[in-house]
Order: C-alpha cells, then structure tokens, then sequence
C-alpha cells in the first residue's frame, strides 16, 4: 500500500509536468505556424478561421517529432520540484533510490511513445493529410497539379491551350508504369487519348514504350508505337516532392502496407528511416528521461536552478543537431540507413548507462 500510494503520487507529478510542457509548446507552435499560415494565405481572401484551422491540425505531428525533448524538459521541471520541496529527501526515508524514481518515469514515458503510436499517430497522419489536401487546393500553380491516391497516380497539367490527364498505376524509379494519358482541347473535348505500359519520366521529354494512340478528332484512328517522345511539365524529381513529407503516413501503415506503399512510388530508403524512427522512438523517450536524471540528481542543491535550465537547452541543441547530422550521414550514404538512426540512440544508452550507476549510488 506504501509503495502504492508513493508510486501514484510520483505518476501524477510526472504526468502534470509532462502536460505543463506539451502546453507550452503546443501554444509556441501554434503562434508561430500561425504566423507562417498567414503569410502563405496572404493573397487569399479566406480570413483568419482556415489559418487556425490548419495549425491545429498540423501541430500534433509536430509536436511527435518534438517528444523526446518535451519528455526531457518534463522530467527535469518534475526533478527540481521534487529536489525543491524536499520530497525526495523524505521518500529516500522509505527506501525510494533515486534509481526507482527513474525507473518510474522511464516507464511512463515508454507507455506514452507507445500509445503515441499505436492511438494518436494514426490520427495525426490524417490530419497531416488533409492539411496539404486543403493547402493544395490553394496552390498559386493550379494548372498543374499531381495527386496519389488507393487508384494510383493522377497529373493535371496545361501544355499551350491543351490540358492532359495523365494517370499511372505505380511510380518504380523513372517509370510510370501502365500509364493513360488523356488530352483535351480548350472547349475541354477529348481530343487525344495514350495508353502505354510504360514511360521514362528522368526528365520533362518522357518517352513512352510499347503502347497505342487513339486520334478523336480523325474518326478516332488508332496508332500502335514501340517508342514515343511526349513532352511534360513532370518529371521524377517533381513528382517525388509528392512522396516528401512522410508524416501523412500513420506507423500502422508503415509497418503492415510498406510494400504497396513501395509500389506506388514512396521511396523504400525514406520509409525504412521513417519505420525505424517510430520503432525508435519509446526508447528515445526513455533515454532522455534517465539523461534528465542524470544532470538533476547529481545534486542536492537548489541554487543549482538555473544551471539546470541551461543546461537542458543546450542539451536539447546537442541532441537535435547530433541527430539530424546522423540522418544526413544515413540518407547520403555515409553509413547505412538503420545505423543513422539507432546510433543516437546506441550513444544515449551507453552515455546514460554509466550515469544512471552514479546516481542511484547517491
């Protein structure tokens, strides 16, 4: 019952320090997406009610890529109000090391990662979607649009007076694979119509193989070809923009839809990082919660406040840019892909493992 109830009570302080801070930055990133909301709808006569709106619904995700820190930040604010109120002093009199109270909060934090990814992270990918469905309705460039979805590969563009839908089943490097093209004249007339099993998209001059022409305006005479030169807006860097931001796609689909994801042009490299980014991230949390108990239990003293907060922010810097520099090392090729990931991680634990032995020792 004793360890019950000191057991509850740490959990709640946790937990209240962990929403203290994810309120923080949720109201920081919402003025400063805000901000940015405005200025890219500035030529827009669509008031201030969809600029909200879109920051709503952005700032989950940003929020997931943020919860290591946040998680940090946390367990350093509850750390110090412990240490302030001379709670630890009086639970270490019931046998609390300082080794059970970081074995507490870790575990907090690895049940949160999990049910960030298995309960908000499907949500949030949604949100994250229709957020650049709406962005993009809203583009400068209209006459040139590309989607993906369930029935492949769709592509709008305006070549002279002409409009050609393009749609392809897959994207698999340079080729469209099984790809119509459908051109209209001005008066929207179906003037023109291609269907071939493949084209090289490398640069704007595609060349479409192995495929037929269907004249409307020559009482639709039908052309057979090996090899034709068709000339695009498109090209696969410009369609691969498409595929960039992976937060539109949830872990679940991740983990269970990687090859049909695959298949329809993402990026096999960029969503094996994103995998293991997820599978990764309870135990980031975990290693950033016993790094803040490294730095906050090393000593009793309160006038070392101050030094706490600045120490964590330039923690939080270290750790933001030592990151980021291995995933540049992985999608460079520097190190293989896996490794740019788990390295962080690999030297947290090592760092934090010799860390957590000095201070439960105290």
């Amino acid at each position: 019952m004793k360890n019950f109830v000191i057991n509850k009570y740490l959990t709640m302080e946790f937990l209240k320090s962990f929403l203290n801070v994810l309120l923080i930055f949720c109201c920081a990133g919402l003025v400063m997406n805000l901000f940015e909301e405005i200025n890219y709808f500035r030529k827009y006569d669509v008031g201030i009610g969809l600029p909200i709106q879109l920051s709503f619904m952005i700032i989950p995700s940003i929020i997931i890529n943020m919860l290591p820190f946040i998680l940090f930040l946390s367990s350093m604010w509850v750390l110090v109000k412990l240490k302030n109120n001379r709670d630890l002093l009086s639970l270490r009199t019931f046998g609390i090391s300082n080794g059970k109270f970081i074995f507490l909060f870790s575990s907090i934090a690895f049940i949160i990662g999990i049910i960030i990814l298995t309960a908000l992270n499907p949500i949030t990918s949604i949100a994250v979607k229709y957020y650049e469905d709406i962005k993009g309705s809203y583009d400068l460039d209209k006459s040139h649009l590309a989607s993906i979805n369930a029935n492949g590969i769709w592509m709008r563009e305006k070549i002279g007076k002409n409009i050609n839908i393009i749609k392809s089943g897959e994207l698999k490097g340079n080729f469209l694979i099984n790809v119509s093209i459908y051109k209209f004249n001005e008066n929207n007339l179906l003037i023109e119509r291609t269907e071939a099993k493949q084209a090289n998209i490398r640069d704007t001059t595609w060349l479409i193989e192995d495929g037929y022409t269907i004249q409307f305006q020559d009482e639709n005479i039908k052309n057979d070809f090996e090899n034709l030169i068709f000339y695009s807006t498109f090209n696969r860097e410009k369609l691969n923009s498409i595929y960039s931001n992976l937060d539109t796609i949830s872990f679940y689909k991740l983990m269970t839809e990687s090859k049909e994801l695959i298949a329809r042009g993402y990026n096999s490299k960029l969503l094996k990082e994103k995998k293991h980014f997820y599978l990764s991230l309870p135990f980031f949390l975990v290693l950033m919660v016993l790094l803040s108990g490294i730095f906050t239990l090393n000593s009793n003293e309160r006038r070392q406040n101050v030094y706490y907060v600045f120490l964590s922010i330039i923690t939080c810097v270290v750790i933001f840019y030592f990151k980021n520099f291995s995933t540049a090392l992985g999608a460079t090729e520097k190190i293989p892909l896996v490794l740019s990931v788990w390295s962080p991680i690999i030297i947290l634990f090592l760092f934090c493992s010799v860390g957590i032995i000095q201070i439960n020792e105290k």
